[in-house]
């Protein structure tokens, strides 16, 4: 079993959160408390699922819940958790969203009609799902066709609804069974799971800033890359490459011969780092980092023609982002800012902690935006 990294630096006096992030590959999970205003950082922990499985570590997993309790179950325990308070993320995938253009009417009716025309966008009966809705601010609204994988077609803005006469609408749909199998993971280790998110709101709360411009989060997992397209604190886009971390890993141990554990650990600390020799690595990453770049570049290009608009910054999160050399070899080939993801900023944590949490920041993205959504449900 692999030993998870934790940190636990105070007892509570108040009450504490605990955001969960169960990702493919890993769980990660942030204990946070607030005091004096401020998100105070107790304990932190990951813990690679790829052992429960039979597998390596970094090997994306697809565990049923007794697996996941027990992984669970265990990283509580490392990290010496103490609160039953929880969240738990939502996988993007495991989601539907969609901008939807109405009528303008009032909030009465529209509870009433929004049901209805979602039943347009969602290939399961109404009854099958749990639906919740946002308008969007009309200052902020230049409606988005929301591109999201797996969308169903039409998914936009009707064009026979003049702007000015009508509302925009953010439609975020759950199936049941997600919210089950969520509801007995929580149930399974004895948490008191009051809510869950979907896993791009929560690393918009962490990692990106109140401002007018562009951003985009670039949010590489192990099976998959996520990039999301923020204006304003609002979703504009989304797109998902069907390739992550795994796959340079997995690239790494077939064509140099390397155990997958090893690829791994050379993947973390060798990477494409420029001060090490390692041409035969550097090359076969950089070949599997091509095609994600590639397909990036395209999303970025298709959103600035649309809106006409540049993406003025893109951040680095998920646990491939902590690639060895990534950051460096981003800032070459975009035309525009680019950095590590950094939530642990938006907690107060002993100062010599700093560059520990620096680092490890971008994977905890989720999990801390979950803690810190769970803090503000007591304001």
């Amino acid at each position: 079993m692999a030993i998870p990294f934790f940190q636990k630096f105070f007892q509570p006096k108040g009450q504490s959160v605990l955001g969960i992030d169960i990702g493919s590959s890993s769980i990660k999970i942030v204990q946070l408390r607030k005091k004096g205003g401020k998100a105070v950082l107790e304990t932190y922990g990951e813990l690679s699922l790829g052992p429960y499985a039979g597998t390596e570590i970094g090997r994306a997993t697809n565990l049923p819940n007794e697996k996941i309790i027990e992984a669970l179950r265990d990283l509580i325990k490392e990290a010496n958790v103490t609160t039953k308070s929880a969240g738990i993320s939502i996988s993007t995938g495991s989601s539907l969203l969609s901008f939807i253009r109405m009528p303008d009417m009032d909030q009465k009716q529209l509870a009433t009609m929004i049901p209805i025309e979602a039943r347009k966008y969602i290939p399961v009966p109404i009854t099958e799902v749990a639906l919740d809705w946002w308008i969007i601010p009309k200052e902020e609204s230049t409606f988005s066709d929301f591109e999201k994988e797996g969308a169903p077609a039409g998914a936009g803005a009707p064009d026979n609804l003049p702007k000015e006469k009508s509302i925009d609408i953010l439609l975020v749909v759950i199936h049941n069974d997600v919210l089950n199998h969520l509801n007995t993971i929580g149930a399974g280790v004895g948490l008191d799971t009051s809510f869950y998110e979907i896993e791009i709101f929560s690393s918009m709360r962490s990692v990106v800033d109140q401002n007018l411009e562009s951003v985009m989060i670039f949010d590489m997992g192990a099976g998959s890359t996520k990039l999301y397209v923020i204006e304003r604190g609002i979703l504009r886009a989304s797109h998902t490459i069907n390739r992550g971390s795994q796959e340079i890993t997995l690239a790494l141990s077939r064509s140099l011969g390397f155990s997958v554990a090893d690829a791994e650990h050379i993947k973390r600390t060798i990477g494409i780092s420029p001060e090490q020799d390692n041409k035969n690595v550097r090359e076969v990453i950089t070949l599997n980092l091509d095609y994600i770049f590639s397909e990036t570049a395209r999303v970025m290009s298709a959103y600035e023609r649309k809106y006409n608009k540049n993406i003025s910054k893109i951040i680095l999160t998920g646990g491939g982002s902590l690639l060895k050399g990534l950051l460096d070899l981003a800032r070459a080939r975009f035309q525009t800012e680019v950095v590590l993801g950094d939530p642990f900023s938006k907690t107060t944590a002993p100062a010599f902690l700093e560059p520990v949490l620096r680092t490890a920041g971008p994977e905890f993205a989720v999990a801390i935006g979950i803690a810190l959504r769970k803090l503000q449900e007591g304001e």
